[in-house]
């Protein structure tokens, strides 16, 4: 009997399939893919992935379609700093633009014509208030206006959406804690929705399929280091394509914080998500995370990278001032996160066993990984080595972060809680909060 190509294709996609059912995908489509004629076939891809079970959070965007609605009315595009400047009469446009498209990609969501593979499909499709915004203010003098950036997500909403099979669809305009509204960028919400879902990948779509190398092929994988390298390569070309360096940036963003793949592919080839998705080779280009973080107690030769962690933050007046020669006598006490031989993060156990009690102290992670929780990782580490030396109570000091301690369970308490040969050590000048976590 003969194996037909459909058939051979169909088996070796099985496992992609299993693979990826109920795994949450966050699509970037940017408004370079929407305005090619291919774009009815990209919706009907991402109406297929939804039936398979997948997660689909949809995040357009609509760049080139504002600077043509902004030419029409004679008005010009204004940047600062690669930034756009929205005032007044060009955001009414922009919400024009950025409200016409969304109604055409959830009519496009909609359809279900026979002999189409959106033949019998019933897509929910949700927009809303997930994001919540903020201004971006006045920079070197520059008055933003209407640009904005992500304040907060509604993870819990998104997730309640997602669960019940809908694809949330999301839009540049975002409306903020004031009632008012303000212009994103697709990049920035695609990327801190996909680290605070917690997403399995991240897909982008640009016009030659991925990023060439410099024969003209493809390059199938990237790590964050060399695609950063590469994205600042392309970012100081000024005939390089605009959507494959916001891309690059928002995927090195988004794997650094933990999004495991981010996925590149061509908006002009016919099913190139579905094959890069469900092909053993792939068809475009990945950027995924490096190798695994460990976590682990620090040891003498590390004293050189904590000293590069907590020294600008020394600076900043947020951690007490420690010498080399004080790490040396306390590096027993610190714990540590290092990722390709860099220490990210870190966080110390100093003990009082008088009052069978144990400080959270000196922690501090690098800023370009401040995404994935790793404080409340070190924290955990920290706990976990406190009840294991049956510590009645974990106390910390701190000036700017009481909020996130009281988010994982301390309580304020005062300076007379302090063990006894803390308290003689406590500084009123700094007036640090103190927090406490009984066991």
């Amino acid at each position: 009997m003969r194996t037909t190509e459909l058939v051979s294709g169909f088996r070796q996609s099985a496992p992609y399939v299993n693979a990826h059912r109920g795994k949450t995908f966050v699509i970037m489509l940017g408004g370079e893919a929407i305005m090619q004629s291919g774009i009815r076939s990209i919706v009907n891809d991402i109406a297929l992935l939804n039936s398979l079970g997948i997660k689909i959070v949809l995040v357009y965007g609509a760049r080139p379609q504002i600077n043509q609605a902004l030419q029409q009315a004679g008005l010009e595009a204004q940047y600062h700093n690669r930034v756009r400047v929205t005032d007044d009469e060009s955001f009414r446009l922009i919400k024009q633009v950025a409200g016409a498209l969304q109604l055409d990609i959830t009519a496009r969501l909609s359809m279900s014509l026979s002999n189409t593979p959106m033949q019998g499909a019933q897509i929910n499709v949700v927009s809303g208030n997930f994001v919540i915004a903020q201004p971006l203010g006045v920079d070197e003098g520059v008055d933003y206006f209407h640009s904005g950036k992500v304040r907060r997500i509604d993870t819990n909403g998104i997730r309640r959406q997602l669960d019940n099979n809908g694809i949330v669809l999301m839009g540049p305009i975002a409306a903020s804690v004031t009632g008012e509204s303000f212009n994103l960028t697709a990049e920035e919400i695609a990327t801190q929705v996909a680290i605070r879902l917690k997403a399995d990948k991240m897909i982008g779509f640009n016009e030659a399929g991925g990023v060439t190398d410099e024969d003209g092929q493809i390059t199938a994988e990237l790590m964050p280091n060399r695609a950063e390298e590469i994205m600042q390569r392309l970012a100081a070309d000024s005939d390089a394509c605009v959507g494959t360096v916001a891309f690059l940036n928002a995927a090195i963003t988004a794997c650094r914080a933990g999004v495991p793949r981010c996925h590149l592919v061509c908006y002009n080839e016919d099913g190139s998500i579905l094959q890069e998705l469900f092909s053993r080779d792939g068809i475009g280009t990945q950027v995924v995370t490096e190798s695994a973080e460990k976590l682990r107690r620090a040891a003498i030769s590390d004293i050189g990278g904590i000293l590069d962690l907590i020294r600008p933050l020394e600076q900043q007046g947020l951690l007490v001032r420690r010498s080399r020669e004080q790490l040396e006598m306390e590096i027993e006490h610190f714990t540590l996160i290092e990722r390709d031989g860099l220490v990210i993060g870190c966080a110390a156990l100093y003990p009082f066993p008088e009052d069978n009690v144990g400080e959270f102290a000196c922690l501090a992670v690098h800023p370009d990984y401040r995404d994935a929780d790793r404080g409340s990782i070190l924290l955990k580490s920290v706990i976990q080595q406190a009840r294991q030396r049956k510590y009645d109570r974990l106390f910390a000091l701190t000036t700017r972060s009481i909020h996130w301690f009281l988010e994982q369970g301390f309580q304020l308490v005062t300076v007379d809680d302090l063990p006894s040969q803390k308290k003689q050590l406590y500084n009123y000048q700094r007036r640090s909060k103190i927090l406490a976590l009984d066991f």
